[in-house]
């Protein structure tokens, strides 16, 4: 591990006029006087009121405890692994790079990526539009930049970032190639189409034709490299089958009777497949 402690991302603009923010204590602030206070748990709330479409958009707090439960069991560390082989070989120039996680949950792969990180050389800024998300991330590392902010939006100037990570979340390819640099990468996971299938054949009455794999890059950006990850796990309680039903959208979808076979399982074989592509900005 590096003697100095990794850098904090200071780069950040209002998310009301775009201007850039400076620290002034306990506050960052714009030109304009727009204000934003860093909370007690060290996140900050780059969100305005105007710009939600919902009172408390996001996961819910029983969500995050979920996804932070499971998770943290280590059944996802193949595609965490994935991406940081992923952007130490798309990374370009001199560190320490600028990484944004868009969409970034309870903060389980940007916490993994600065313990991969033994040289200090990425500046780590955790982004997600729910604040009970956040507020768990920023309590369990804080040498990461933990904002409550909007995909939409990315609360950073033009071209301050090295690289997106956007692993199952919300995609803007128009707003990404904005805030990344000339050359920099956009880090994209997606579901393969045996992901959870053990599952998915449980909880759902028939399972929809998989999607052809789209090829063709946003504009702005070229296919740098795609990497398939596939590993078996093995859910081994009623509570961990809970946990990941419940920190995805499948428990939303799932007929009543596929969530009441779920809840009799006291443990699953699961396949995950995903596909980590890598673009870069033209």
């Amino acid at each position: 591990m590096s003697d100095f402690p990794p850098p904090l991302f200071e780069k950040l603009c209002c998310p009301l006029d775009g201007l850039p923010l400076t620290f002034e204590s306990p506050s960052w602030r714009c030109a304009s006087g727009h204000c934003f206070d860093i909370a007690s748990q060290g996140y900050i709330n780059l969100l305005p009121v105007q710009n939600k479409r919902s009172r408390d958009p996001g996961d819910s707090k029983e969500m995050v405890a979920a996804r932070r439960r499971y998770l943290e069991s280590g059944v996802y560390e193949p595609i965490a692994a994935g991406v940081w082989r992923a952007l130490m070989d798309g990374l370009e120039g001199e560190a320490p790079y600028a990484c944004l996680d868009a969409g970034c949950g309870e903060g389980y792969y940007p916490r993994y990526l600065r313990q991969q990180d033994q040289d200090g050389q990425l500046a780590l800024i955790g982004l997600d539009i729910s604040k009970w998300a956040v507020m768990a991330a920023a309590r369990s590392s804080s040498d990461i930049r933990w904002l409550v902010g909007s995909n939409a939006q990315l609360p950073v100037p033009d071209g301050a970032l090295d690289a997106v990570l956007c692993l199952f979340g919300f995609a803007v390819p128009e707003e990404f190639w904005r805030a990344l640099k000339p050359g920099g990468i956009w880090v994209q996971v997606e579901a393969g189409p045996e992901h959870l299938l053990e599952l998915r054949r449980i909880i759902y009455p028939t399972l929809k034709a998989d999607k052809e794999e789209n090829l063709v890059p946003p504009t702005g950006f070229s296919l740098e490299t795609t990497e398939r990850v596939r590993a078996q796990i093995r859910l081994d309680s009623q509570e961990q089958i809970a946990d990941l039903l419940l920190m995805t959208p499948h428990l939303f979808r799932a007929s009543a009777q596929g969530r009441e076979q779920a809840r009799q399982l006291t443990s699953l074989p699961v396949q995950l497949d995903v596909r980590i592509k890598v673009l870069r900005r033209l």
